[in-house]
């Protein structure tokens, strides 16, 4: 069948190029869920947000959320219409190849990250058809870094409106032990207070923030638009043994190394501080405040130096001194009359912080060289690769050098190669009201050495990251991660041996390693890799620095990371722009904008009539597409019929109404339905209905008496059992399974041995809803029974009733009752029961809401969705699943596992076929 091709006429040409911006009140942001896994201070977060257009016209839609800059995106989803696009990493210049072919091929494509202080922005959108809707899923990862005694783990909420459904859960596991925990950030106060829950057992820590559209417009920060802020879960773990926490899974091992009790050791410390004419204003004045309050910071047995420079260098004194009361208030009204001016020349200022610590000595103390500047060097050497090079055979790996980059304008790649050539770090400072807060923050990160000279030891190790340190802070933690040799423990013997003070001490331990079951400590030791390899690839030149490059970039794509030098290519609907995601490089100050290609968007169809629409992409416009009508659907008494279905808008013919049967009219493709069906006594109809989009070219014939199609509502019958609808969803078929259990069965919902967790449920016998209850059992002592009244728990002869909105724990597992839903947590499984009501009846509904990680786990809500497709040659009523073909019907479901429970279109089948497995396999002679 050939498609018509209609001419796009002057009328719509115009109407296309005044086409705004997207408007977000055309949006319904209807579900925004952050959930956070943590791991052994490993943490994968998932964001997923469900947003919905509500217009009669289609609508680009913008998926635009923070992450930390420390985190490597690893996986990104759209479902639209059921079906999936992923986003896939590659290396970065054959991601820039598909970004070019895009641009010459006509689409838009861009470019659509920027960074922030501690955020960086992925942003993208996608075109949705008129009362469609579409689910964007982000998944990113990172290590926690230890800083002054906790981590932190940051999670940015800023949906861009109040959102009905919103949910943060975090869950954190640390078999060393959770010493405490802690929620900060500016979601944490005031208002938002209140929506926060949080649980500590031991080795387990839960944390949800679940706030109410009301709360989410009054906190600190938002407004009308929706919540804008940070929420930071602040915890650590105990530490009882010296060697530290060491664990392993098939063939790696992660090691954390932070010893404590430790006397401090006496520091020596130089500050370079630039005073060059660009830090003039509040840059000098910060500086000056915060260099004040650290050296009230010193101790006594500290010696410590300053030195000021722009052209030329100035001494408070040319040699290092004692940090005595009296030497500390000369030094503080030194620095108080400190003033910008003049040029900038680093290299003559670094070189004599570096004579000034190799002139003097210590015996059991701490040499640091600290550079504060805010701009590329102007005076004196200015060759970048010449500085370096001096500053590394002036320090000869004596002591680490951290540099901190005032501002955006400073050459930041500069200060870090640098810093890392020389055993340290750069940090850049923000211009903000806080800068002497930054500052500060970081001189108390290397204000305590514990040890020098750490040299991390693994007999039976390989591929080690990096395992040699200069210095241990107190509050810090050292993080090596490797492979075991032929996955063989008795040969594996980890050691550290390291200075403290004037003596040599050793950490050595056996029968230290824990085992883990999945796979997360390989991905640590990728991630710590990847970015150790990252940096020193910064320090290289030549072949050595494009095999540190090879090898990084072949790790990134191993594990999908989107690392410097990999992108993420996130793919869209056909004739839609392609957006390619690149790691800022840090200091980036905007996003790039897109740039056009010939053609915009595809255009989609107007309902009933015809018309035709554009859609505008950046640098050019593009004609909907659009084809002839279908044909009409025949008509028999007792049948249920559709019209014929039209392309890109163009309406399909009306169906024969005749009474007693359910029909539809056509519809056309864009998610708009074609004509109305005809009234008439007796007969079901549907005005614009929103059906997936089926190839009307694979179907040769709509006359077959085969061609069903099927109602919204869930299937009953008049006499008999009553029938529950179960839907098995998966965002890679354009339209789902479904299957029927007739009875109020009793049935195994999830089984879980690893965590001694069963849950159960009860069918209604009343009504065709769902279930009357649900039990939970956790190992052997709690029982917990959830129905339409409130939640029941038994702890061996206690027993406890509870009706209200509360937090409930049970051993291991944490109840959050609220008014319509109870969420389950315990480990990685996240459960949520909601509560509906029809007819005037109340019912039960389960849903996983976190697949739990054991491949052990089962039960009909952990089931793993069989392989099916759609066969669509001369009818469409058969499907193939797993390589069975059997018959099916396309029909109606109401999916309870959302509320509200939306009514959308499913295949039925039989409930062996879509379980894969008899049904009685899940059927439970008791709760």
């Amino acid at each position: 069948m050939e498609r018509a091709v209609v001419h796009v006429i002057l009328f719509g040409l115009l109407l296309a190029l005044v086409t705004g911006l997207p408007n977000k009140e055309d949006w319904d942001i209807y579900s925004f869920h952050i959930n956070a896994t943590v791991t052994s201070r490993y943490a994968t977060t998932v964001i997923t947000s469900r947003v919905a257009n509500r217009m009669d016209e289609s609508k680009e839609i913008e998926f635009h959320v923070r992450i930390p800059k420390n985190a490597f995106i690893s996986k990104f989803k759209m479902f639209i219409d059921g079906q999936a696009y992923d986003g896939v990493v590659k290396a970065k210049d054959q991601a820039q190849k598909q970004y070019s072919d895009a641009v010459s091929s006509g689409q838009s494509a861009g470019i659509v990250s920027s960074v922030g202080r501690t955020l960086e922005e992925f942003k993208t959108s996608v075109n949705v058809g008129a009362h469609k809707k579409v689910t964007f899923e982000l998944t990113y990862e990172e290590l926690l870094k230890r800083r002054l005694g906790k981590y932190e783990l940051q999670i940015h909420a800023r949906p861009m409106q109040p959102v009905k459904d919103f949910k943060v859960d975090v869950y954190i596991q640390e078999n060393a032990g959770i010493s405490f925990i802690n929620v900060q950030g500016g979601l944490s106060t005031n208002a938002l207070a209140n929506a926060i829950t949080k649980t500590h057992a031991d080795k387990q820590a839960w944390v949800y923030f679940y706030p109410t559209e009301d709360q989410q417009k009054t906190c600190e920060g938002c407004g009308e638009k929706g919540m804008n802020g940070d929420l930071v879960i602040v915890y650590d773990v105990n530490r009882n043994a010296s060697l530290g926490d060491i664990k392993r899974s098939v063939g790696y091992f992660v090691h954390h190394f932070a010893p404590h009790d430790l006397p401090r050791i006496p520091k020596n410390v130089v500050f370079i501080i630039d005073q060059s004419g660009s830090m003039h204003g509040r840059k000098i004045q910060q500086t000056r405040i915060a260099l004040i309050h650290i050296l009230g910071d010193l101790a006594e047995d500290d010696y410590f130096g300053l030195v000021s420079f722009d052209s030329e260098i100035f001494h408070w004194k040319r040699e290092l001194v004692q940090a005595s009361k009296q030497n500390l208030k000369s030094a503080k009204k030194f620095a108080e009359n400190i003033n910008d001016r003049g040029a900038t020349d680093i290299n003559i200022a670094v070189l004599e912080g570096a004579r000034m610590l190799n002139a003097h000595p210590r015996e059991g103390s701490a040499s640091i060289l600290i550079l504060l500047t805010d701009g590329d060097p102007t005076s004196g050497v200015t060759d970048l690769n010449q500085i370096q090079s001096n500053i590394k055979n002036a320090i000869a790996d004596k002591f680490p050098l951290y540099c901190l980059g005032f501002g955006y304008d400073v050459n930041f790649k500069f200060l870090e190669t640098m810093s890392l050539q020389n055993n340290g770090a750069a940090r850049r400072i923000y211009e903000d009201s806080d800068a002497d807060l930054q500052l500060k923050g970081f001189y108390q990160e290397v204000a305590t050495p514990l040890l020098t000279d750490v040299t991390m030891i693994y007999l039976g190790g390989t591929n080690l990251t990096q395992t040699n340190f200069s210095q241990y802070y107190d509050g810090s933690e050292i993080v090596v991660a490797g492979q075991i040799s032929d996955n063989n423990l008795e040969t594996f013997i980890p050691q550290v041996v390291a200075i403290s003070g004037t003596s040599k001490v050793m950490f050595s331990e056996t029968n230290i390693t824990e085992k883990v079951s999945d796979d997360h400590i390989q991905r640590v030791w990728a991630y710590l890799t990847v970015k150790q390899l990252l940096e020193k690839e910064l320090q290289l030149s030549g072949p050595e620095k494009d095999k540190v490059k090879e090898e990084a970039m072949e790790l990134s794509l191993k594990y999908s990371f989107v690392t410097p030098l990999t992108s993420m290519v996130v793919t869209k609907p056909s004739g839609e722009s392609t957006d390619v995601l690149h790691k800022p490089k840090e200091g980036a100050t905007h996003t790039e904008q897109r740039r056009g290609g010939s053609a915009g968007g595809l255009a989609g169809g107007c309902a009933g009539g015809g018309c035709h629409t554009l859609h505008r992409g950046t640098g050019g416009l593009t004609r909907g597409q659009a084809g002839a009508p279908g044909r009409r659907a025949n008509s028999m008494p007792g049948r249920t019929m559709f019209g014929g279905y039209g392309v890109g808008g163009v309406p399909g013919r009306r169906a024969n109404s005749m009474p007693g049967r359910t029909m539809f009219g056509g519809y056309g493709a864009g998610g708009l339905p074609g004509h109305r069906v005809s009234s008439m006594p007796g007969l079901s109809k549907s005005t614009f209905l929103p059906m997936p989009f089926l190839d009307i070219e694979a179907i040769e014939e709509y006359d077959s008496p085969s061609f069903i199609a099927a109602t919204v509502a869930t299937a009953t019958t008049a006499t008999g059992p009553l029938s529950h609808r179960f839907l098995l969803k998966d965002g890679g078929h354009s339209i789902p399974l479904c299957f029927d259990i007739i009875g109020n069965k009793r049935l195994q919902l999830l089984h879980s041995p690893s965590r001694e967790l069963t849950v159960n449920g009860e069918l209604d016998s009343v009504q065709d809803g769902g279930f009357t209850k649900i039990v939970i059992h956790v190992k052997t002592d709690h029982f917990i029974e959830i129905d339409v009244n409130g939640v029941t728990v038994r702890e061996g002869q206690t027993v406890t009733h509870h009706t209200g909105e509360e937090t409930i724990t049970a051993g291991s597992l944490t109840l959050i009752k609220r008014s319509m839903e109870v969420d389950v947590a315990i480990g990685d499984i996240r459960i949520a029961i909601l509560l509906h009501e029809k007819q005037g009846e109340k019912f039960l509904w389960p849903a996983l809401r976190l697949q739990p990680s054991d491949n052990s786990t089962g039960g009909i809500l952990a089931l793993k969705l069989p392989v099916y497709k759609e066969l669509r040659h001369h009818s469409l009523t058969k499907l193939k699943i797993n390589e069975q073909t059997m018959d099916a019907v396309i029909t109606g479901a109401v999916d309870y596992s959302n509320a509200p429970p939306p009514q959308m279109g499913c295949w039925l089948v039989s409930a062996d076929a879509a379980l894969q497995r008899p049904l009685q396999d899940f059927h439970v002679a008791q709760l």
